[in-house]
């Protein structure tokens, strides 16, 4: 984030969601009065594409932890672990990492790891919205999986593995997509340079329907005011003339609400 601050010359950043030390991929961040809008994306489904290696657990569930266990040599064949990749799909409860964020009386569940204290860490609801299987080579099993917000695909790894009855861990990880944003569209990290153009706020909320709002709409919702539109509901990107970002709104079927005011009167 520092290299961020300093390519755009502020210390108004924030981000949709981080990735893990060894991960690659997209990193959506916010600059300005724009990382209000932080909260509309960061719920949305994430694609990674992901590589477990069957055999072994670690207390971390990827590579960069230790080995939990004993190697196992023989492991299912690969009609079985697809099997079991492929039932990964669904709604399920999920253990979190002990190494995580997670915080249990206000201590982080990795600090206490990190000192040999293992926290009591409540299962979590998760969805896994799709899972592709790609292979199975020696150990390694790809995949790419469509997950809801907070889910932990080091998890999903380490619950393959004992689902297998063989163990596994993450070996590595790239975020591909948050909701309609692809990594293909996003900027190097060696583009981030001082005067880097920035992308419209807009462009981060292509999951919203765009409504285009008349001048005098434009300066009532500037002023936080709702503005009448029968039968819209939901959540909606208000935009001016020019199609630029003014409002996130929220629609009853009679009028639509300012929830977060971008751009004011």
């Amino acid at each position: 984030m520092r290299t961020v601050r300093r390519a755009v010359g502020s210390r108004a950043v924030g981000h949709t969601g981080t990735l893990d030390p060894f991960a690659s991929g997209l990193l959506v961040v916010m600059v300005g009065r724009a990382t209000r809008l932080c909260r509309f994306v960061e719920g949305l489904p994430k694609v990674y594409h992901a590589v477990a290696r069957l055999g072994q657990a670690t207390d971390t569930d990827d590579r960069t932890g230790q080995p939990v266990g004993t190697l196992v040599e023989a492991l299912p064949d690969e009609d079985a672990v697809r099997r079991a990749v492929e039932a990964m799909a669904g709604t399920r409860a999920q253990r979190p990492p002990a190494f995580s964020a997670k915080q249990v009386g206000g201590v982080r569940s990795h600090r206490a790891a990190r000192a040999g204290v293992a926290l009591p860490l409540a299962p979590v609801t998760v969805t896994v919205h799709d899972v592709a299987w790609l292979g199975l080579a020696g150990r390694d099993v790809t995949f790419r999986v469509t997950v809801s917000a907070g889910t932990y695909v080091r998890a999903l790894a380490r619950d393959l593995g004992e689902a297998l009855g063989c163990g596994a861990h993450l070996l590595a990880l790239r975020r591909e997509a948050i909701g309609p944003l692809r990594v293909e569209a996003a900027l190097a990290a060696g583009a981030l340079v001082p005067g880097v153009a920035l992308r419209p706020p807009l462009e981060v909320l292509g999951h919203l329907p765009p409504v285009r709002l008349a001048p005098d709409e434009r300066r009532d919702v500037g002023f936080g005011r709702p503005v009448a539109r029968a039968g819209l509901a939901g959540r909606v990107a208000l935009v001016d003339g020019d199609g630029a970002l003014v409002a996130v709104a929220e629609g009853d079927g009679e009028r639509v609400r300012p929830v977060v005011v971008l751009e004011g009167s």
